[in-house]
């Protein structure tokens, strides 16, 4: 399930060139994630008050081209690999069509003590 995140680049975002600061793309990243649980019906506050939290295991960035202040982005989310407790996504940072930023990330599910725990069903049933 390929998910798209629409945001602008405020100047908060940006370094005194008005280009988005490298940092922050990890924060764009970020909330697109948090949209695409929340669009497929998953509630990370409900989570957490289960004893289910995510952590970021790893991440591979390569940043191909700046964005600047006002610049509408799209992220674009893509499921492309799971194991019993991690999933892989494909981010894409994009303007008008024009990739700026990729990412790899592995996610792990654990619970509050640091142990690792077995996906849920609804994060495993998107990757079939």
């Amino acid at each position: 399930m390929k998910h798209l995140f629409k945001f602008r680049v405020y100047y908060d975002d940006t370094d005194m060139g008005a280009v988005v600061y490298h940092a922050n793309y990890l924060r764009f990243i970020e909330r697109a994630r948090s949209d695409w649980v929340r669009a497929l019906g998953s509630d990370q506050n409900a989570m957490r008050e289960s004893g289910i939290l995510w952590v970021v295991r790893r991440i591979e960035a390569d940043y191909l081209a700046p964005a600047r202040f006002d610049d509408l982005l799209e992220v674009e989310t893509v499921p492309v690999a799971t194991s019993g407790v991690r999933f892989v996504l494909d981010q894409t940072v994009s303007r008008g069509g024009r990739a700026l930023f990729r990412a790899r990330v592995t996610l792990a599910c654990m619970s509050p003590d640091g142990r690792p725990l077995r996906l849920p069903a609804e994060i495993r049933a998107i990757f079939g």
